[in-house]
């Protein structure tokens, strides 16, 4: 994810970990929405600034950054990281939501998961751009949302996988 949540406007060009990626312009949604693959397989998908996913080799959800708040897995589990300053430095403070905070949080990312592979699927999508040229994202794409278990689960560590 950016380093600044608020600092996501070129994905395309330089979310390089992502060795192959699509930007999308999809109705009824003003942002562009970003999809690409890491190496391995690992999916990141960014609907707009906000929210973003991100998965590992195994499908499971290993990041978010959702309402401007960063999540991360942890024992299958998600956690939300704050920013803190004190002292002339950056901390994380960590806390767990409760079960039905859990349960509501990633019910809106499953729905949005579930929006993107309807409009992909329906073709109600334009390609603003793709890296690399003719890689085929949007395809591999639907294929991943196909392949990904529903509901999806969260992974054990936040770890991108092997």
């Amino acid at each position: 994810m950016a380093r600044d949540e608020s600092d996501r406007e070129d994905l395309l060009r330089e979310a390089t970990a992502l060795v192959a990626r699509v930007e999308l312009s999809l109705p009824e949604h003003d942002d562009h929405w970003v999809a690409g693959f890491r190496r391995n397989g690992a999916v990141s998908l960014f609907f707009g600034v906000d929210p973003v996913l991100q998965f590992n080799s195994m499908n499971e959800l290993r990041r978010a950054f959702v309402q401007g708040t960063l999540y991360k897995a942890e024992g299958g589990r998600l956690v939300r990281l704050v920013r803190v300053r004190a002292e002339g430095e950056v901390v994380l403070s960590r806390s767990e939501p409760v079960d039905a905070e859990q349960a509501q949080l990633l019910a809106m990312m499953r729905d949005r998961v579930r929006e993107l592979a309807q409009l992909l699927a329906a073709a109600q999508y334009r390609v603003i751009g793709e890296v690399p040229e003719g890689a085929h994202v949007v395809e591999r794409l639907c294929d991943w949302l196909e392949k990904l278990p529903t509901p999806f689960g969260v992974a054990e560590a936040p770890n991108v996988g092997v």
